[in-house]
């Protein structure tokens, strides 16, 4: 299995102070939410973006078409908050760039309705930003807001098969890897501070995925075109529960949505990203990987949307195209640079029953272990 590095994670790379009043994340922040239906989210976010130390220079909020009652709590409790309101909901994708374009500032810190920063966040981000003039993004360590103590999200690596290999997933934050500023793969968008105007070089985000992997595949062709992308580990925001019947959360059945989007959009990325010699040289690791979670959505009762997000990748397949091509031309890392064996990361709550827990251990290393053979010859 991979190892995953320590000291070698950590950004080293300080800017010229000659190149100083050129950086980005030097510059005004623009503070972007994406919210659908979060009228129980939006106060406590937006007063904590308010309270950030060093201030924002505009605080804009995209709703993606909300039918609760959002849009008056922000007439009528934010009237200072600017709020783009989209016709209908096209997914947060859509939302984050459509925020990312009307900001009038080039540093945006993107924010998910449902997560609340501690007021030293930005700043913390903002001196993380600092430290390297090829960082286009940096991001804050998230910790579950009702266990503050345990880390949820906090960067990633990228797995061959599709997926990301979540860093300190569910670990007691005292006991959570990685101190200061560490340059890892993987952006979560829970909160970013990022370089809307590079973001939007790359394409933003691909706003045909709707939900899932948009964020890994934003951070996956920002790392493929050279960029570099940090966390901050002090800088410390609260997460909480998601938009409900899409966020999957203990003691929550998968939803079909998401098991109908992992099954497309695990493979959209896929196709577009990765060179064709590490797909080949990949497919037996990832045809195991298909198997066990073919089997899974078939237990919990989503084997249809899973057959249903096969067929609707397959009608998107000209497209596909497409965009590979205009992706690959962006390339600067190549993909054994960039791809790891392992290990998986797997929602603790769907490892209860020993069955599922032994089949995965058993499927991580099996993958890591034809990652270490075929790695030296893909793309």
């Amino acid at each position: 299995m991979d190892s995953q590095p320590s000291q070698a994670g950590i950004a080293e790379a300080q800017a010229d102070p000659a190149d100083s009043d050129l950086h980005w994340a030097l510059g005004p922040v623009s503070a972007v939410v994406c919210n659908y239906n979060g009228e129980g989210y939006l106060r406590e976010c937006l007063e904590a973006l308010q309270a950030q130390e060093g201030g924002l220079d505009e605080l804009l909020v995209v709703d993606n078409a909300s039918t609760d009652g959002s849009l008056e709590l922000l007439r009528t409790s934010f009237p200072e908050v600017s709020v783009l309101e989209l016709k209908e909901n096209k997914g947060p994708s859509v939302a984050r760039n459509a925020g990312m374009r009307a900001a009038r500032n080039r540093s945006v810190l993107a924010i998910d309705n449902d997560a609340v920063l501690l007021p030293d966040v930005l700043s913390k981000m903002r001196t993380a930003q600092a430290t390297s003039v090829s960082a286009v993004a940096a991001q804050p360590r998230s910790v579950f807001a009702d266990e503050p103590s345990r880390v949820h999200y906090d960067g990633a690596w990228f797995h061959y098969v599709g997926l990301l290999s979540l860093r300190n997933f569910y670990t007691q934050l005292d006991r959570a890897e990685g101190r200061g500023v560490v340059q890892v793969d993987g952006l979560i968008a829970i909160a970013i501070l990022l370089d809307r105007d590079r973001v939007l070089d790359v394409g933003g985000y691909d706003e045909s995925l709707f939900i899932l992997f948009e964020d890994y595949d934003l951070s996956l062709r920002l790392r493929m075109a050279g960029d570099t992308v940090l966390s901050a580990e002090d800088a410390i925001v609260l997460h909480k529960g998601g938009t409900p019947g899409i966020s999957f959360r203990s003691g929550v059945a998968y939803p079909k949505i998401r098991a109908f989007y992992h099954s497309r959009n695990r493979w959209v990325l896929l196709v577009k990203n990765h060179r064709w010699r590490t797909l080949i040289l990949s497919m037996p690791g990832m045809a195991l990987y298909e198997l066990i979670w073919g089997g899974f959505s078939l237990v919990q009762g989503n084997f249809r949307a899973h057959i249903a997000g096969k067929w609707a990748l397959i009608k998107l397949w000209p497209e596909l195209m497409a965009e590979r091509k205009r992706i690959q031309a962006l390339r600067r890392v190549p993909d054994r640079e960039l791809l790891r064996g392992g290990p998986l990361t797997i929602s603790p709550h769907l490892l209860t029953r020993r069955p599922a827990a032994m089949a995965i251990g058993i499927l991580d290393r099996l993958l890591s272990l034809w990652w270490s053979l075929v790695r030296p010859l893909v793309g």
